[in-house]
């Protein structure tokens, strides 16, 4: 078995990476609102509506985000690599994870017109490419 991860591998796994940074940049930013006294351990809106600033409320929807949708990438990437298709996504696997990125770090600069746009030309990148890979691997097109 090789050693070196293959660009879906390393999707998968740069996914898993993205959420926790995200969790863990939230964790962090609440722990300090606690800590500080400006918020009650208790009090945090789960939609996270409450948080005392736009940076907060803009995190806690970008880890929304990947938790309603990067499970539709990893089920097609994890699918590929367990039945040894991943030549399949492959090709992409590296460009989905940077749309993915891009897509929250976009949601968190801003909700200016321009930034909502950017995020969701990060989104649709995902999709066409989510589409693409399910066409290849169920054999439609290819």
């Amino acid at each position: 078995m090789s050693s070196a991860l293959s660009p879906s591998a390393i999707a998968v796994l740069g996914l898993a990476a993205w959420m926790l940074v995200l969790l863990f940049v939230m964790v962090n930013q609440r722990g300090l609102l606690v800590l500080s006294g400006k918020m009650k351990v208790n009090a945090f809106a789960p939609d996270g509506s409450n948080t005392p600033d736009g940076l907060g409320r803009r995190l806690v929807r970008a880890h929304a985000n990947c938790v309603e949708n990067v499970p539709l990438l990893l089920a097609v990437l994890l699918y590929a690599l367990a039945t040894g298709n991943s030549a399949v996504t492959d090709g992409l696997a590296l460009l989905m994870l940077g749309a993915r990125i891009f897509q929250s770090v976009m949601h968190l600069i801003s909700t200016a017109q321009i930034f909502v746009w950017l995020r969701f030309a990060g989104f649709l990148t995902q999709l066409v490419i989510l589409g693409w890979w399910l066409l290849l691997l169920s054999g439609l097109v290819g």
